[in-house]
């Protein structure tokens, strides 16, 4: 439990002045528009089926349950963590590509989060839904400051999608070795572990960060899904053997959740407030906001009990029948910064084309009379 005598931070109040959207900004989501309509196109041409233009394999469909913590101090009791309820969640693991790779080309792991059943006042474009997406990205910082950036990485991935495949495995080993050896000094590159480099490392025992800042009721925050469970903290840096095995991440995840019969796998979510917004800017999405300056602090527990893990019918329904965006949401989490600003257009292009390609469009699950259990 979370000791919440020693919380001295002064967090920023939210106000709609923090964002200073730039004057090319629409130009920059029409082109981003375009760039990840192009690759859905691409690969549903190439495979017949219509996926994601970003996110597109999946590692691990799962369902759980998000308890928020009693006792919150009023600065963490905002929004759907206002008070101690609980919540089912669906959750999904997967890497950024448009097209789905062989896992030795080891890259970022996903972890999204649909929340059900959530109660209040919503962001614009997501009236009469009842749900809170929450993405993560098992690293700190997202890899470009803002959407200008966020559209040239994407044209990086647009122009090598579906083609190469032998040549992406050969080259992520190569990458891999060269961020072992920054690592061993002490350093990282967030642009060799997108482009390949990640380590070959099971996703249960990483831990995610949603990059980016989001409206935390009257604060600003940036979000944090940690490991504490013993079976989960066991997992942290544990290699995997992806030899022969395209799908080998997948089976890692699966083979844990339905193995996992005692107590539940358990991860906190933790919240770090805005105290200092030019230390800990809301447009530049590639600066880490120091935790000297504002902890992440835990306000829910996600749990999750043995379970199939991933399926071909798990994959109808979540991957094919459901999108996970963080414009699903309360105004009291509202995403912020460039970079949100930007996926709010992309991601409901996205998930139009898909819906319309494969005659499924999506649809945002909800809990039968009832919004929460206690």
């Amino acid at each position: 439990m979370n000791d919440f005598s020693t919380l001295s931070i002064k967090p920023v109040l939210f106000s709609p002045a923090v964002e200073v959207p730039k004057s090319d900004e629409p130009q920059t989501q029409a082109d981003l528009v375009d760039t990840l309509l192009g690759m859905s196109k691409t690969m549903a041409d190439s495979t017949g089926h219509a996926m994601r233009a970003v996110h597109a394999k999946s590692h691990g469909l799962l369902r759980g349950e998000l308890h928020v913590v009693e006792g919150l101090p009023p600065e963490l009791a905002q929004g759907i963590f206002s008070a101690p309820r609980s919540y089912p969640v669906v959750l999904r693991i997967s890497t950024p590509p448009a097209e789905v790779l062989d896992d030795r080309v080891s890259l970022p792991r996903g972890m999204a989060i649909k929340v059900i059943g959530v109660e209040g006042e919503r962001v614009a474009g997501s009236e009469g839904d009842s749900t809170q997406d929450f993405l993560f990205v098992d690293g700190p910082v997202f890899a470009a400051p803002d959407a200008k950036g966020f559209l040239k990485n994407l044209k990086l991935l647009a122009g090598t999608t579906d083609k190469a495949p032998t040549a992406k495995r050969v080259l992520s080993s190569v990458l891999q070795g060269v961020e072992k050896a920054i690592e061993a000094v002490g350093g990282q590159s967030s642009t060799l572990i997108s482009m390949g480099g990640h380590a070959e490392t099971h996703p249960l025992g990483a831990t995610f960060f949603t990059q980016v800042p989001i409206r935390y009721g009257a604060y600003i925050a940036k979000l944090q899904l940690a490991p504490v469970s013993p079976d989960l903290r066991a997992l942290e840096n544990a290699p995997m053997d992806l030899d022969g095995k395209p799908d080998g991440t997948r089976e890692a995840v699966a083979g844990f959740l339905r193995a996992h019969t005692g107590e539940p796998a358990e991860w906190e979510l933790r919240v770090q407030l805005c105290t200092d917004l030019e230390k800990m800017p809301i447009e530049d999405a590639s600066i880490e906001w120091p935790q000297d300056l504002s902890p992440f602090i835990a306000v829910a527990r996600l749990t999750l009990d043995a379970q199939e893990g991933w399926s071909a019918a798990l994959s109808r329904e979540i991957d094919d029948g459901m999108a996970f965006n963080p414009w699903h949401a309360l105004a009291a989490h509202q995403p912020l910064g460039g970079v949100m600003r930007a996926r709010k257009v992309a991601y409901a292009a996205s998930s139009q084309f898909r819906g319309e390609r494969t005659g499924c469009p999506m649809h945002e699950p909800r809990i039968p009379n009832s919004t929460s259990a206690s």
